[in-house]
């Protein structure tokens, strides 16, 4: 029996997925997208369980739609105190400009098992997952609990490791997505150490320098080849980064995408939880203005240059790995978003952020789904055409 799609699944009325983005979707934004035919998603990375299982039924409460709740794969973390003081320190003179000195947090990030089985207890339609990868075991646990298992790969031989635990789909993710990078295989490893990822604890060891820097591979290049390693298996490839509009829809569509996801698109939006510097920032940001950093979090993303970006740039290669800085910059980007100032918040962006349009979500779904049909129209014309 052939393998029912991605859309038919989930009863998408379009292929539309409004991407995770942890601190700034909210529960009115999921479920605008999912009410307006698309698929909502809250970013679930860090949000307590109890936090989780209040949006996940307040996005109930606003639509009968599927929609979606994100994780990040991850371990907690128990750096060395050098490590932490060396980070500490290189912080304070930025957290003084607002007369605060840098804290050390009581916990560095949210447990994830802890988070695991508050997903599982919510059981929306889709479980989706970055930065790591889940075993066998806990995508059959989703499975039992009727969730359509989509996890996050910024390379094919991620997206085949993701195939091999029974995943449903695949983001493929390209360099040009906004946020963090979703890279967990460092390259070629799973090949020369001839192990299978469910033998591995990619999340607890993570990946090199070096890994997230080859694993930078553009949308047009790495969803072609997620579809040739994953349709012969039964598994959607959903294409991100870069996706602004419904050409950009079609164009994924036409190298083999089931589905899009767009972040960037959605940020804008009004439901959306950006605070007004962060909204500002967007709105005069052009394509060049974006670039994949450490500094804020300590794993690799894409956001606006500013301030904090570029008085730490020579640091990149220092601070600590996610979620330390992550948390030791908290205090800060909460500072600065509430005297209204992007200096120092991290302002995640892809390379598309020109074309933001800020308006009312189910609106932007409405723009995207008529640019949508006109772009296959056009395609379609294109295609009987006598040279």
């Amino acid at each position: 029996m052939p393998h029912p799609s991605l859309r038919t699944a989930l009863s998408l009325r379009l292929p539309i997925i409004q991407g995770p983005m942890t601190g700034s979707d909210t529960p009115a934004l999921a479920a605008a997208v999912s009410a307006a035919g698309g698929l909502g998603t809250l970013g679930c990375g860090m949000r307590s369980p109890a936090a989780m299982a209040e949006a996940a039924a307040e996005v109930r409460r606003r639509t009968d739609r599927p929609f979606g709740l994100n994780l990040f794969v991850q371990d907690t973390p128990a750096p060395d105190a050098a490590t932490v003081e060396q980070a500490v320190a290189r912080l304070a003179p930025l957290y003084a400009e607002f007369g605060l000195t840098p804290a050390v947090p009581a916990r560095w990030c949210e447990d994830f098992a802890a988070q695991f089985d508050a997903l599982v207890e919510a059981r929306p339609a889709v479980a989706s997952f970055t930065f790591g990868i889940l075993n066998a075991a806990q995508v059959e646990q989703l499975h039992s609990a009727d969730c359509t298992v989509i996890g996050t790969a910024t390379t094919v031989a991620e997206a085949v490791a993701w195939a091999d635990v029974g995943a449903d789909a695949v983001v493929a993710s390209g360099m040009e997505a906004g946020g963090h990078r979703g890279t967990f295989l460092a390259t070629g490893r799973l090949q020369a150490e001839g192990l299978a990822p469910a033998e591995k604890a990619p999340a607890a060891r993570g990946p090199s320098q070096a890994d997230f820097a080859a694993s930078m591979v553009g949308t047009m290049a790495l969803i072609p080849q997620c579809v040739d390693a994953l349709r012969p298996r039964g598994v959607a490839v959903i294409a991100a980064g870069g996706i602004m509009d419904g050409r950009g829809i079609a164009a994924a569509q036409a190298l083999g995408a089931e589905a899009v996801q767009m972040g960037t698109a959605f940020l804008a939006c009004d439901e959306s939880g950006i605070g007004p510097a962060y909204r500002d920032a967007l709105a005069h940001a052009t394509g060049t203005d974006t670039r994949t950093t450490r500094v804020f979090s300590g794993r690799p993303a894409r956001g606006i240059v500013n301030t904090m970006l570029q008085r730490l740039h020579a640091h990149e290669a220092d601070v600590p790995a996610y979620p330390v800085q992550n948390a030791l910059t908290g205090a800060l980007r909460r500072a600065s978003a509430e005297a209204g100032r992007a200096d120092y918040l991290s302002l995640w962006a892809g390379q598309g952020v020109a074309a933001v349009r800020p308006m009312p979500a189910a609106a932007l779904v409405a723009v995207l789904e008529a640019e949508w049909r006109a772009a296959q129209a056009a395609v379609g014309a294109l295609g009987v055409e006598q040279p």
